[in-house]
């Protein structure tokens, strides 16, 4: 008895270490119920409310209110002239990329750059241009997505995935 409870309390050791790195970056897939409540139905970009294609919404959550979530706009009919295809919910600080995101409601477009896609990340509201990153064709066998924000795999790196390409994103901490 004596012996199960010392390789339990060392487990238990070991185990500690895990669990508290897996809380440092805790980030995980969100819920339909919980994209539903933080994007919105009609994004605002620039001076327009552009209706959102909600079967495309992905996201990942820290568990604590904060979330990165995006979802395709549906931009036929407004002056989008493909600078415009998606909208992203930032509610912790991260870098797409290299290029940092605070806080903030954004919206981005792409296009091809050789065998690479070059995005093109904007302030949803006043439409200001902040940088370009790239990203880069996954593997082939890997399912296209209209947009798909992975949690994170290992510390803090995430991936935001447009078609067949992605770029890394760091969370950072607040």
């Amino acid at each position: 008895m004596k012996r199960i409870l010392l390789v339990l309390a060392l487990l238990g050791g070991l185990m500690a270490p895990m669990a508290s790195a897996n809380a440092h970056h805790g980030w995980r897939k969100a819920t339909d119920a919980e994209l539903s409540a933080v994007l919105p139905l009609r994004a605002p970009v620039e001076k327009e409310h552009i209706e959102t294609e909600m079967r495309t919404a992905s996201g990942i959550t820290d568990g604590n209110g904060h979330y990165i979530a995006g979802v395709v706009l549906i931009t036929a009919g407004y002056s989008a002239d493909g600078k415009y295809s998606h909208y992203l919910l930032v509610q912790s600080p991260m870098k797409m990329g290299s290029l940092a995101l605070a806080p903030g409601q954004y919206i981005f477009g792409w296009e091809r750059d050789g065998d690479d896609i070059r995005i093109h990340v904007h302030e949803a509201v006043s439409g200001k241009l902040l940088g370009y990153v790239e990203a880069h064709r996954l593997q082939s066998g890997t399912r296209v997505e209209s947009l798909r924000i992975w949690q994170p795999a290992s510390e803090s790196k995430a991936m935001l995935q447009i078609g067949r390409f992605v770029v890394d994103c760091t969370l950072e901490n607040e």
